[in-house]
């Protein structure tokens, strides 16, 4: 089983371009509910919403400025502050101003518990597929 998560993780980190410390994806999901879970996926389903918090992910806890994220992926300044609306709607990343500058910054805490979500149910039923082929 552990093979399998650290598969999933690798892909994941692969993905995303970036490292994590696998301790850190196993926090508690927080509760999290299916609706909450399906909400963030979707958000994340969209490839130009996807290019967007992949950049903030990278960038770390410092974040990014909205020009330069709108500089760095090429996106019209109301195209991105439509996707941009979506992902803090769903949690995913918050804004903070400083001074003039606005800033976006990935949420952490939340992508943390979005796979926590995922690989907690990791090969859950694999024990159950096992006993079923050897019982036929």
């Amino acid at each position: 089983m552990m093979s399998a998560v650290k598969s999933i993780l690798v892909r994941i980190s692969v993905f995303l371009e970036i490292s994590f410390d696998t301790r850190l994806v196993w926090a508690q999901p927080d509760d999290m509910k299916l609706d909450d879970v399906a909400i963030k996926f979707e958000a994340l389903g969209n490839p130009t919403r996807l290019k967007i918090y992949r950049a903030l992910v990278r960038a770390g806890e410092a974040g990014m400025p909205v020009g330069r994220l709108q500089e760095q992926l090429k996106i019209a300044p109301s195209t991105l502050s439509h996707h941009l609306k979506t992902l803090i709607a769903a949690g995913l990343i918050r804004q903070e101003r400083e001074a003039t500058t606005l800033n976006c910054h990935a949420n952490y805490d939340v992508m943390r518990s979005l796979m926590g979500y995922m690989v907690s149910e990791c090969c859950a039923d694999a024990v159950e597929l096992k006993d079923s082929r050897t019982a036929a």
